[in-house]
Parts: structure tokens; C-alpha cells; sequence
């Protein structure tokens, strides 16, 4: 693969994130409980809802032992406005099993954060890429939509998972600073990459991009 492209689109990229780019509180912090935290609540949930939520959460949880401490019900409680309350066992199981199997310490490795209950792959990549500053990769399905049309692929279903997908995202997160990649992407696929009617002609990535090529 031409290391080229994948610097035109990092560089591209960043310098939209100086420009454009969205603030949230998990954006400033390297503490990779506090990112399992909010990516946990960003799962299909728009990051302006989850704001208010996951700023009461860290307050009443603020580590791995508060939470591990924590009753169901009240995790429930704080999860219900986002529509997450069915998914409250991920947070309590997630923190007793750190507790449990990793005395309380964040592996920093990809196989050994996938046997967290709740944690997948997109989450685990999260955590390397923001808490330990790893050059891993994160794929999602808007990353995942962003690859497809930029490189043409023509990949339809459960694009996320696929093998080619993840061979050039471990490109595009090849970099010195790949957690500012990470949220310069997501903020790119949340104004101008989207699922419908992307805005390719605002789009500063169109002149190297397939899709814009071919529409």
C-alpha cells in the first residue's frame, strides 16, 4: 500500500481537527478507565447526549473501585436517559473483572482488554490508541464507511469486521500522534463523511478519493 495516501490523509486530517474539530471531556484524559467509560456510552449514541451522563457518572465513579462497589440499580439509573440501562451490566462486570484479573490495572494489550465483558474490539483499540498512545488500530462503522469509499471497495454488510477494512486502518492510525487521527476521523464521518448524502463537495480529502472520483 502507497504510505503516500495515507500521509495525505493524516495531514488532511489533523489540520481540520486544529480547525474543526468537536470538544468533549474524554478527549482530555489518558486514564483508560475514564475512556472505557465514555466509549461504553457513545455505542450508537450521539457524543452531545452523552456529555451530561458520562459527567455525573464520574463523579459518583470516578476509578475502577468506586465502580466495582457500585449496585445495578444505580448504574441503571444514571445510563436510563441514553436508552443504556439495559447495558449496565457491562460497566459493573467490566470493573469487577479488572479488579479480579488485573488487580485493578489496565492491560495494554489488545488480546488481554478483549476479555473484558463490554469490551470489543473497536473499544479496545480506543483505549490503546487514547490511554496508551499505541499505534493500533480502531475501526467503527463510520471508519469503516470512510475506507470503504475513499479506497472504492464496494464492501457491503458488516464492513467493520472485515480483514481489508483493518489492514488499512492499521495504516491510517500509523502515526505519531494517533489519537489525534482517531478523533479528526470521527469528526470528519460525523460532518462530511456521512452514511447519507456525504458532503464530498466540501469534502478536503476529494481529490484523492474514489468515490468522489466515481459520483
Amino acid at each position: 500500500m502507497n504510505t503516500d495516501i495515507f500521509l495525505y490523509i493524516q495531514n488532511n486530517l489533523c489540520r481540520f481537527y486544529e480547525k474543526e474539530g468537536r470538544d468533549f471531556p474524554w478527549r482530555h484524559t489518558s486514564d483508560p478507565y475514564a475512556v472505557m467509560i465514555a466509549e461504553f456510552m457513545l455505542q450508537r449514541t450521539r457524543a452531545e447526549q452523552v456529555v451530561p451522563v458520562y459527567k455525573k457518572f464520574m463523579k459518583k465513579y470516578p476509578d475502577i473501585n468506586s465502580l466495582s462497589r457500585a449496585s445495578l440499580s444505580e448504574i441503571r439509573e444514571i445510563l436510563y436517559s441514553l436508552g443504556l440501562h439495559w447495558r449496565a451490566h457491562h460497566f459493573l462486570e467490566s470493573a469487577r473483572y479488572i479488579i479480579n484479573h488485573f488487580k485493578g490495572k489496565f492491560p495494554a494489550e489488545r488480546e488481554e482488554l478483549l476479555k473484558i465483558p463490554g469490551v470489543g474490539d473497536y473499544v479496545a483499540g480506543a483505549i490503546l490508541v487514547v490511554a496508551y498512545k499505541k499505534r493500533e488500530y480502531v475501526v467503527d462503522s463510520n471508519i469503516a464507511r470512510f475506507l470503504n469509499r475513499f479506497f472504492d471497495l464496494r464492501l457491503s454488510g458488516e464492513i467493520r469486521r472485515n480483514s481489508v477494512i483493518k489492514k488499512l486502518a492499521k495504516n491510517l492510525f500509523r502515526h505519531q500522534d494517533p489519537e489525534k487521527i482517531l478523533f479528526s476521523v470521527l469528526d470528519f464521518t460525523a460532518a462530511i463523511c456521512i452514511p447519507q448524502k456525504p458532503q464530498c463537495k466540501s469534502c478536503f480529502l476529494k481529490n484523492k478519493c474514489e468515490y468522489f472520483k466515481l459520483n
